[in-house]
């Protein structure tokens, strides 16, 4: 039996809230059980130094956690003067992640910037992140096409991201915190809505697991992923 009493491929209570932030070209708030991170796309002119004069997009990510976002208080990575590792890691997985299934000659010589906020923390943060990022990022892009300052789409699909893991000797599909802190493997899997692999990231956390249970773990995160697929392109296009 989960924590929570969900089933083993269930997601958990899961919402995505467009147009959140009047300012940002994109915005967007999701809400993945107890998980909220507010996603911001703004778009600039300018790119970075290494694709100067290219005629390629570019798309980047920062990331950060509000100091009750958890159960203590944490100190706000700018008051210590620098990033933490972990905060560091994760911008670049949803920069990578959210770059993956876009076309930069389409995009052409600008740069998008999809900040991820959380607000509240209970396990799936980065996946979180990396979902409504892409929302975000799809909502400027959307502005781009109609202000008519592209010519053509230069996202082809959407890119969502989950967890999974082995729990009480189950594989499970969303962990949250309770099942995450006590799990013998997890893992987090960035998708396509039509299920292409974009990265895969797992580890034994006190078990090992089998190459069976690895290619089932990757079937379940793909139907999970599916059905965020849908929300996202709703939400999209709402």
């Amino acid at each position: 039996m989960r924590p929570s009493g969900r089933k083993l491929d269930e997601l958990r209570p899961f919402s995505i809230e467009p147009n959140v932030n009047r300012h940002a070209e994109g915005s967007c708030m999701i809400r993945l059980g107890d998980t909220q991170v507010i996603c911001t796309a703004t778009v600039g002119e300018r790119v970075p130094p290494f694709i100067r004069g290219t005629g390629l997009g570019w798309v980047s990510a920062e990331y950060g956690m509000l100091p009750r976002s958890t159960n203590i208080r944490m100190r706000r990575e700018s008051s210590a003067g620098k990033q933490a590792g972990r905060t560091v890691e994760i911008q670049r997985l949803i920069g990578r992640s959210l770059r993956a299934s876009l076309d930069r000659v389409s995009l052409g010589e600008r740069q998008i910037t999809v900040d991820c906020d959380v607000i509240q923390a209970d396990g799936g943060t980065r996946c979180a992140s990396i979902t409504g990022g892409w929302v975000a990022l799809r909502l400027a892009v959307n502005k781009l096409i109609r202000a008519g300052e592209l010519s053509s789409d230069p996202l082809s699909k959407p890119v969502a991201a989950i967890s999974c893991g082995i729990y009480a000797g189950q594989l499970v599909l969303d962990l949250d915190y309770a099942e995450d802190s006590d799990a013998g493997m997890d893992g987090n899997f960035v998708m396509t809505g039509d299920g292409q692999l974009i990265e895969v990231q797992m580890s034994a956390e006190g078990q090992t697991f089998s190459r069976q249970q690895m290619d089932r773990l990757i079937d379940i995160a793909g139907e999970g992923i599916a059905k965020i697929a849908d929300m996202q392109m709703a939400s999209a296009n709402a």
